[in-house]
């Protein structure tokens, strides 16, 4: 009796307090009730004390001046940028012109053969396919622009965020220290950066290549740590015990194990430097990106469509035969497979020079099937048609008017309407709540950086369009992720709806989500909403997949039904693919931010293309710096993190 009246005493009481989270709470509440009467009191108004702001346009102003004077005599420019330049211009131009010299033929026939090589005889086909269609839509030579940019900007960021990935990946500290650089190089708008780029390296080539490596590198890196850092630790523990050196279990367990995260890593940098393509066009990037852009200028949808496709397809053929590489490797080669393989090349090699000999290098004029009229008479037909005047359901824009009032508006007005350190507090509620005081501390710091930099107001509407995008995106990506996760063939038949749909320009569906929505906030949302869908589904399929098939077996023998093992094992195991999820929704949801400020979003995207419009390097990096932390606050708000062996965390 004594021992266990002892024991007893030891336990804790029960109480609130032994919650972890009511812990925190109490904290908070206390805190608040100290901070907020000396607030109120001090700031009555609510709105952001201009004494707490910072005027950056005096010193972003000389800065820039500064680029303009010195970029043709300053060491930095003609030894280091100089150089990076010259190696960006030659390696494009090398590619391009021996796409050129092999001719359409023998492109045609190599890309073939190289589909064939990995994934066999229908995929070969495609690819072929795909090729052609680039010549009969008028596109070929522009095609091939934005193929060697793509090569060179691709292999580029591939081996950048590969590098980094492996350091996160191999590091808590690393890791720690890069998730906010990530979140900066992926959440800062590319037009908010291309005005410093160009200034640095001016309009072309370089430039463009740069912009599209700081904006595609993030996903291999966040890719390739997560399945670093999600590798089977019985496996490695096993390789450790065989005596292995870190070289060797690197090589022989954890990047064998962490395959599929570095294919789906290689997918999405593909898709996203793909989507650059546009956007880069705008300082002198060519090829397709520049058709599209002068098309939409013209407002000219046909035309932009012809030139999107294009890049559609190349997205879905690079996807296609990199993900059959992937899925080959380790698998021992087909009989006679060296044999077939050197017929092939034979082949292509000779259809190339009969190519060039014949004098056919560059696609047929008169094999150019024109769609620009069709589809300009189709996109009529939906305004007419659908925008208005739908019996029962209503038009599109009645949708997007009533998602302006009873949504967009109330959230607007609620984040306007509370005082600034009522938002400050909310925020450091949550992230605390789901992570260390370090996080709670990260969220607070970035959001009240807002303030300083004087687009408080701006920056509550454009979070309230994004909280908005973001929970329509998830809803919609979950839900849709969970279904093509249950089912093979609705996987085969969504995949290349989610390449169209993630590759596919955003200037290119800008014309059309404004025809059907008209211009306001309620298009800007839905344009985010199309861009982001594909990664959160693609993500939430893949998590669900990789689920362990022991542990839903186990859950089928002990009668469990199919939502069941859905609720009870595979989101729980798939948890954190689903939070690299919610972090992707978010991050692309902040990046078409821009987009939405040329169709009436207004905000901070509307200050970013002012800024670049104008050459105002203070409207547009502040802009971009605001929604950078924007982008950083609701990470944290949205990503556990994991509470080590610290006390206090």
């Amino acid at each position: 009796m004594a021992t266990l009246t002892a024991t007893t005493r030891k336990s804790p009481p029960p109480g609130i307090l032994t919650n972890r989270a009511a812990r925190k709470l109490v904290v908070l509440a206390v805190a608040a009730a100290v901070l907020v009467p000396l607030a109120a009191t001090r700031w009555a108004n609510g709105t952001w004390p201009t004494a707490l702001t910072v005027d950056l346009s005096q010193p972003l102003g000389d800065a820039s001046d500064w680029i303009i004077d010195h970029r043709d005599s300053h060491p930095l420019f003609l030894y280091f940028f100089g150089h990076v330049s010259n190696a960006v211009v030659i390696a494009v131009r090398a590619v391009y012109l021996a796409l050129l010299a092999v001719g359409w033929a023998g492109v045609t026939a190599a890309a073939g053969l190289v589909a064939w090589r990995v994934a066999g005889l229908r995929l070969a086909l495609g690819t072929a396919a795909a090729f052609v269609a680039c010549g009969l839509l008028g596109m070929w030579v522009p095609t091939m622009q934005t193929l060697a940019l793509m090569v060179v900007a691709v292999t580029a960021s591939v081996a950048v965020g590969a590098l980094l990935g492996l350091a996160a990946g191999l590091s808590d500290r690393m890791h720690r220290a890069l998730r906010p650089v990530l979140d900066t190089m992926q959440v800062l708008p590319a037009f908010a950066y291309l005005l410093p780029v160009v200034l640095v390296f001016g309009i072309g080539v370089p430039a463009a290549v740069l912009a599209t490596v700081v904006y595609a590198a993030p996903p291999m890196a966040r890719l390739t740590a997560l399945g670093l850092r999600g590798a089977d630790k019985e496996v490695l523990e096993a390789v450790e015990s065989l005596g292995a050196t870190a070289r060797q279990r690197l090589l022989t367990a954890r990047l064998p194990l962490a395959r599929r995260e570095l294919l789906l890593g290689l997918n999405q940098t593909i898709m996203m430097a793909l989507s650059m393509a546009v956007i880069a066009s705008v300082i002198g990037a060519g090829g397709l990106g520049d058709r599209v852009y002068q098309a939409l200028a013209s407002v000219d949808v046909g035309a932009a469509l012809a030139a999107g496709i294009p890049i559609v397809l190349l997205a879905v053929v690079l996807d296609r035969v990199t993900g059959a590489a992937g899925a080959r490797l380790g698998q021992a080669p087909a009989p006679n497979a060296r044999a077939l393989g050197a017929y092939a090349l034979v082949a292509a090699v000779a259809v190339a020079v009969a190519g060039r000999l014949t004098g056919r290098l560059e696609w047929p004029d008169g094999w150019v099937v024109g769609i620009a009229e069709p589809v300009n008479r189709a996109v009529d037909w939906m305004t007419a048609h659908l925008y208005s005047g739908v019996p029962v359901i209503g038009g599109t824009a009645d949708w997007a008017g009533h998602f302006t009032t009873w949504v967009l508006d109330p959230l607007r007005d609620g984040l306007q309407w509370l005082p600034w350190w009522a938002v400050l507090l909310i925020v450091a509620t949550l992230a605390w709540l789901i992570g260390t005081w370090r996080t709670a501390l990260t969220a607070v710091l970035a959001m009240a950086a807002i303030g300083v930099l004087g687009v408080w107001k701006p920056s509550l509407d454009t979070l309230s369009q994004v909280l908005a995008a973001v929970a329509v995106t998830l809803v919609i990506g979950f839900a849709t992720g969970i279904a093509a996760a249950r089912s093979d063939r609705f996987e085969r038949l969504l995949r290349p709806v989610l390449d169209v749909f993630q590759t596919m320009p955003q200037f290119v569906y800008l014309i059309p989500v404004v025809a059907l929505f008209g211009v306001g906030r309620a298009p800007a949302v839905a344009a985010a909403v199309v861009y982001a869908l594909p990664a959160v589904v693609r993500i939430t399929t893949q998590g669900l997949r990789q689920v362990d098939p022991a542990a839903l077996e186990s859950a089928r023998s002990l009668g469990a039904s199919g939502a069941q093992q859905l609720r009870q094992v595979q989101l729980p195991l798939a948890r954190p693919a689903l939070l690299l999820a919610v972090n992707q929704g978010v991050v692309l949801v902040l990046a078409v931010v821009i987009i939405g400020g040329l169709v009436g979003g207004g905000a901070l995207g509307y200050d970013v293309v002012f800024g670049l419009a104008q050459g105002d390097l203070a409207t547009g990096l502040v802009a971009g710096a605001a929604i950078v932390c924007l982008g950083l606050m609701l990470d944290r708000v949205t990503q556990p993190t994991e509470r080590r062996a610290t006390k206090g965390a």
